[in-house]
């Protein structure tokens, strides 16, 4: 194992009058998108904020090789470059473990990190299984320690709009619903396949990488889900791995899942990544009887609400769907992040989501989502693969 110490820089916005001050420090594991995505985050915490009651900073990270730590360290200013993620874990002098490795790998990290006394920001899914993420979630909540899962989504500012809206009944009692998340990079069979193709690593598809967010969309919005009855589809099942060689896809590229939420509502929730066209198209539309909703990603700054209160007359009246104003690609050198694909204003959802954690951590407090939020979304997700193989409707 190697040996590093820490060395902490004091060099983020200072917080307001009688606040009670703090500097965390944080050791990131993985510096994939999902690592420059926090890693972003957390530094321009001070250009989206004033006065908050803490500054943070990233102090190690942990990577697969040491070349490419000490390239992340040398480009983003960390002090620790790392191949051991111990070193950061048992780190006296680290407060937060950020993780962003792959999938397979989270539950080991997880028990280890809350056993070392960490606050825990971990990237989606939680676990591989719903029992695992139980467990996790219930060492969490014993460890007195402050955890969050990643749901971005939830931070954009027309989500936060349509879960106000809900709530102050202006749809009534919800009737029905449809949302997805659509891309389309599996249709370029010429793309070599990667640890996302490997269910062996990810513990599953397309279902667990896009899936899990439109499945936190409806339950963050709509509630608990009843049951599920879902499929799932690879339509490329032979591809090129890494090495040249030929690789059998087991990772689902697709997946349909039917859904009745307690509250009766009745809907349908899709994940793809062979939606040939699409970008990355995560869109929802609710239903109730009092109004209606509907937002897309691709137009991340509207929000359209339908008011059937409304008096109707002839000509409509002032029925109809109002927009509700609730708010890249670029010639090298920029375009290389966030991805080409990503919508204007995608970084903001990490930047709050991490400034939401990092507040409740100065404060002690529970931050939102957290890890039962994240085991109950394991919980769906595993009903609707064990729906998917035995063709039958499972209760949640």
């Amino acid at each position: 194992m190697r040996k590093c110490s820490i060395i902490t820089v004091y060099i983020v916005s200072k917080g307001g009058a009688g606040m009670d001050f703090k500097h965390l420090k944080i050791g990131l594991l993985g510096f994939g998108s999902m690592g420059r995505a926090h890693s972003y985050a957390i530094k321009n915490l001070p250009f989206f904020y004033t006065e908050l009651p803490f500054s943070a900073e990233i102090v190690g990270v942990c990577t697969t090789s040491m070349e490419k730590a000490e390239k992340v360290c040398r480009e983003f200013g960390f002090s620790v470059p790392t191949v051991s993620e111990d070193d950061l874990l048992l780190s006296p002098d680290v407060d937060i473990i950020d993780i962003c490795t792959p999938n397979i790998y989270h539950y080991d990290t997880l028990k280890k990190a809350l056993l070392a006394g960490k606050h825990i920001y971990c990237e989606k899914p939680l676990c591989v299984s719903a029992a695992q993420a139980h467990e996790i979630a219930l060492l969490a909540e014993k460890s007195g320690k402050i955890h969050k899962i990643v749901f971005n989504n939830r931070y954009i500012p027309a989500v936060m709009r349509a879960k106000e809206l809900i709530e102050e009944g202006r749809l009534g009692r919800l009737l029905s619903f449809d949302a997805a998340y659509l891309h389309s990079s599996s249709v370029f069979t010429e793309r070599n396949a990667g640890w996302k193709q490997n269910k062996d690593i990810c513990g599953g598809g397309v279902l667990f990488d896009l899936g899990s967010h439109v499945i936190d969309m409806i339950y963050h919005l709509c509630g608990n889900f009843h049951s599920v009855c879902a499929t799932t589809q690879i339509a490329f099942p032979t591809r090129t791995g890494m090495d040249g060689k030929p690789w059998q896809t087991n990772a689902d590229e697709a997946f349909y899942m039917l859904a009745k939420l307690s509250c009766g509502a009745m809907g349908t929730l899709r994940a793809s990544k062979i939606s040939c066209g699409a970008n990355d198209d995560l869109f929802f539309e609710i239903y109730g009887e009092k109004g209606a909703l509907k937002y897309s990603l691709m137009e991340p700054n509207w929000l359209w609400f339908y008011d059937n209160t409304k008096e109707e007359k002839a000509l409509g009246g002032e029925r109809g769907f109002t927009k509700i104003e609730a708010a890249g690609r670029y010639a090298l050198p920029g375009g290389i992040f966030p991805s080409p694909k990503a919508p204007i204003g995608w970084l903001s959802g990490h930047v709050e989501s991490y400034r939401d954690f990092l507040n409740s951590v100065s404060k002690e407090t529970q931050s939102n989502p957290n890890f039962f939020d994240a085991a109950y979304v394991q919980k769906i997700m595993e009903a609707a693969y064990l729906s998917a193989e035995q063709g039958v409707w499972m209760e949640i």
